[in-house]
């Protein structure tokens, strides 16, 4: 089996990412690109029927003679073609070009799918803030416990998260890629083409990889505070969370581990630092075409991008199968009394007042801002 179509066993679940910025995607995003600009040409012509499984492997053993794809694919595609199209195919363009074109158009394609998962799992909290919205337990802050809250203000807290991520998801722009040689459009202007002045060229402004990089490391940001939850809540000795579907063990019989949250957990632990890859190439332009820093994004937002992805998915199915034992948070609750309630002993002391019969403050109302802040967001009732 070609490793075109092996799940990743390097990062189980993978296959949740699909298609996306796999290598036929990619080489299909690139003749995308050629396309529509011999169409620009008055050159129409169809290159998606010119690749095969044939040329998807020349192009892999290829392409490091040229440092790029697009070298060879260019010449694999003129070979396909007859007439004037093969003449005009990639006049006026660069490599960069069509690359970069064709990372943002992948790249708009798998933040529509990610904002789609982020949407169903802002769908799960929203009904869990919800339902939980005067569910009482104990806060804790540095590990200890704290004062009284509740479940519903937890979770409103993992959805103002989420919600924070998609807006800046939507915010995102994916503009294409056209510089020519050296940024300057001039073989563009030789052939008498009209190209508009915006957006200009980025081959050396790395702008939209960063702001793409920077959302989808805020996105497992989100993700893993709510894995982060489940894992200590879950712990046995706490109980009061429970993954809906455990995984087991390959020795312990019975044992049922958080594998979804474990995972969600996995991936925000490396995307921040593929984002920092992404800015130190940023960093590293040089002269109207970077020598490496340009070379390095490649990859590294394929990896960004298929595990945010992963992540998104998983945490969407963790949320929805979450089983929330409420009789243990109260029992939790009830046996730290005389701790968790120090601070209003002390409160009512400075005042003078009787205390009042719930120390939850504006949880409640918290949560409820929160709940509307989503509904209005992806406009649900």
């Amino acid at each position: 089996m070609s490793d075109l179509h092996w799940p990743d066993l390097f990062w189980p679940g993978d296959e949740r990412a699909g298609d996306h910025f796999g290598q036929e995607a990619f080489v299909r995003a690139l003749v995308a690109v050629e396309e529509d600009w011999l169409a620009r040409l008055g050159q129409p012509a169809d290159l998606q029927s010119l690749v095969s499984r044939r040329h998807l492997e020349r192009l892999a053993n290829e392409s490091e003679g040229g440092g790029n794809p697009v070298i060879g694919l260019v010449e694999m595609l003129r070979d396909g073609l007859t007439g004037d199209a093969a003449r005009w195919l990639h006049r006026g363009l660069t490599s960069q070009d069509v690359l970069d074109s064709a990372l943002m158009r992948m790249a708009e394609d798998a933040v529509d799918d990610l904002r789609a998962d982020v949407s169903r799992l802002g769908g799960a909290l929203t009904a869990r803030a919800t339902a939980h919205r005067d569910t009482p337990m104990v806060a804790r802050t540095l590990t200890q416990h704290a004062v009284p809250t509740t479940f519903g203000l937890r979770v409103a807290q993992w959805l103002a998260a989420v919600v924070d991520a998609d807006e800046q998801l939507a915010a995102l722009r994916f503009p294409d890629q056209l510089g020519g040689a050296a940024g300057t459009r001039a073989a563009m202007v030789e052939l008498g083409l009209e190209v508009d002045l915006e957006p200009v060229p980025w081959h050396t402004v790395r702008t939209p990889v960063t702001r793409l990089g920077d959302a989808l490391v805020t996105t497992t940001d989100a993700l893993a505070r709510i894995a982060n939850d489940v894992l200590v809540m879950s712990r046995p000795e706490i109980a009061e969370l429970a993954e809906g579907m455990p995984g087991g063990s390959s020795t312990m019989p019975g044992k049922a581990n958080p594998v979804l949250s474990v995972q969600v957990r996995r991936a925000a632990l490396t995307t921040p630092q593929l984002a920092a890859t992404l800015h130190v190439a940023a960093a590293s332009q040089v002269d109207d075409r970077a020598d490496g820093g340009w070379h390095v994004e490649w990859a590294t937002l394929r990896d960004l991008v298929r595990r945010t992805l992963t992540a998104a998915g998983q945490c969407e199915e963790l949320i929805s199968g979450l089983e929330v034992h409420a009789d243990r948070m109260a029992a939790t609750l009830a046996a730290s009394h005389d701790a968790v309630h120090a601070e209003q002993r002390s409160m009512t002391t400075l005042t003078g007042r009787p205390p009042l019969p719930s120390y939850d403050g504006q949880a409640g109302a918290i949560v409820d801002v929160v709940v509307l802040r989503a509904q209005r967001h992806w406009r649900t009732p």
